[in-house]
């Protein structure tokens, strides 16, 4: 077998000898769908308990921004604040991971590590304050701050070490692969019906986890309130341990 002369990847080879891009072509097969339900606790977990803020979804707090800016109403600083954050969140993974030197698997452990992190802050935060008791509060603005980092760190990572990966986050754009791709399904005129399939299997996936993280954390929320953030906690966990 042919070795690479980085460093870094030789450091990352299993003792299976699996090459390590054949590593990161496996986890995107499993991750992201995981990643989706991660998502989707923590963006309807952070909407009801930190003051109405789309932690997983810029396009949501572009629009409230908007609105509020062109209709004259009240504009929520923590709304405007998601999305500056948000950005600067991104480009702190970014230097993270050039700073690591760390690449393939490696990279994608690293990552979900920081994302882990940040999310488990925001349950300390939410048990230890009770944001939820004054959502539009400086407390709950901040939690959700870590929050959205949590969720740009999640997204960049895909970007940055799983590239063939679809985003856990665009829904619109997943739904969008969806129709399409049954619709070309049951035309029967697909050029390559195996890669149309797949395309197909991925947006279900990715939409199914996200509805299902949607779904646990507003029983969540109901009945736990603060405590609700130990799902998306846990499941961070179990994620990156399996991702090594």
């Amino acid at each position: 077998m042919q070795t690479s002369p980085n460093t870094s990847d030789t450091l990352e080879m299993p003792a299976s000898g699996d090459a390590p891009s054949v590593r990161v072509a496996r986890l995107e097969e499993w991750l992201p769908p995981m990643l989706s339900v991660v998502a989707g606790m923590v963006d309807l977990t952070g909407f009801y308990t930190l003051g109405n803020i789309f932690t997983a979804h810029v396009t949501g707090n572009l629009v409230v921004v908007t609105a509020a800016l062109v209709g004259g109403a009240p504009l929520r600083v923590a709304q405007a604040l998601a999305i500056p954050i948000f950005m600067l969140a991104v480009a702190a993974v970014w230097l993270i991971a050039r700073s690591s030197r760390r690449q393939s698997v490696g990279l994608v452990r690293l990552l979900l590590i920081v994302q882990f992190l940040l999310l488990a802050t925001v349950l300390i935060v939410g048990v230890w304050a009770k944001p939820s008791t004054q959502p539009h509060g400086l407390v709950a603005g901040a939690a959700a701050m870590i929050a959205v980092a949590a969720m740009a760190c999640q997204f960049a990572l895909f970007r940055l070490a799983m590239p063939h990966a679809i985003s856990t986050a665009v829904m619109t754009g997943n739904l969008t692969n969806f129709v399409l791709s049954s619709m070309n399904l049951l035309s029967g005129k697909t050029a390559d019906s195996l890669e149309e399939k797949s395309r197909w299997m991925q947006s279900l996936l990715l939409l199914g986890g996200f509805l299902c993280g949607c779904a646990i954390a507003a029983v969540s929320v109901r009945m736990l309130a603060d405590w609700a953030w130990i799902g998306p906690v846990v499941l961070a966990a179990v994620l990156t341990l399996l991702s090594a």
